[in-house]
């Protein structure tokens, strides 16, 4: 955070905030509770707005421009505090539905950041472009429409890097026993570092081939197309420590009114 005090500002101001959290919650508890999905709630946007920062840092380290900078809209240290707010609040639409929840998202963010950003921006109009930038992301990070922006590209990129099993073992102990909740089990682990050949290389660690899945379909799906494919580049692998290492998730499923159950 030295290098983005703004950035760390927006971090206290959102995390802190109880009507952030009740979105949080509701958000976490329709998704979980009523969809047998994995985390959308608090878990899930500090995670994802942690690892933006570490991408972030690794981007600049490159001297890749953010589209904040490019723009005259602010510096390196706005652009920051556009993809900590938009990681935070990516989610919270899903409190009204899982369908829909990007533009629902930017809907209930809006009076949120209109309320906590002139404690740092009192500048009307830079405040006004920096929410624009946080809303195209929130609006864009799950891919429908596509990030246009770097700093709306890096939020969908983070949001795809919490796949660990961690995340899914609620959905799973919930009775939800398909390819995302077997999948999600695989993943033992998320690194994110600079590359020898690209300036962010994120590991994935599986325990189980089956992790491919996930891979493919929450993280990589989010670089096809992306302002950030040729600066990011991603490996799936096994446990290097034991190579024949492919560890059994499930021993017997059984059909029970048209669902597998595990036995």
């Amino acid at each position: 955070w030295k290098k983005f005090p703004k950035a760390a500002r927006v971090w206290d101001l959102i995390t802190r905030d109880p009507e952030v959290r009740a979105n949080w919650d509701m958000a976490d508890y329709l998704t979980v509770t009523k969809l047998n999905y994995n985390d959308h709630g608090e878990a899930h946007a500090r995670l994802v707005a942690a690892n933006s920062v570490l991408i972030y840092h690794l981007l600049l380290e490159a001297r890749v421009m953010p589209d904040v900078a490019r723009s005259g809209a602010g510096d390196e240290d706005d652009a920051c505090a556009v993809i900590v707010a938009a990681c935070l609040l990516h989610d919270i639409g899903n409190q009204v539905h899982r369908q829909g929840h990007e533009l629902v998202g930017v809907i209930l963010s809006l009076p949120i950041l209109d309320r906590l950003l002139p404690q740092i921006y009192t500048d009307v109009e830079r405040r006004i472009e920096l929410r624009a930038f946080i809303l195209h992301a929130i609006h864009a990070h799950d891919l429908s429409p596509m990030p246009l922006t770097f700093e709306a590209a890096l939020v969908a990129l983070a949001d795809g890097t919490d796949i660990t099993k961690g995340r899914g073992r609620t959905a799973f102990d919930l009775g939800k026993v398909d390819i995302h909740s077997v999948s999600a089990l695989a993943i033992d682990e998320v690194r994110i570092a600079k590359g020898e050949r690209h300036p962010v290389e994120i590991t994935v660690v599986m325990n189980n081939s089956a992790g491919i899945f996930q891979i493919e379909d929450t993280l990589t799906r989010r670089l096809k197309n992306s302002p950030l494919t040729q600066h990011v580049n991603i490996i799936a692998l096994t446990h290097p420590e034991d190579s024949k290492s492919d560890m059994r998730i499930i021993e017997r499923l059984s059909l029970q009114n048209g669902t597998f159950k595990t036995e």
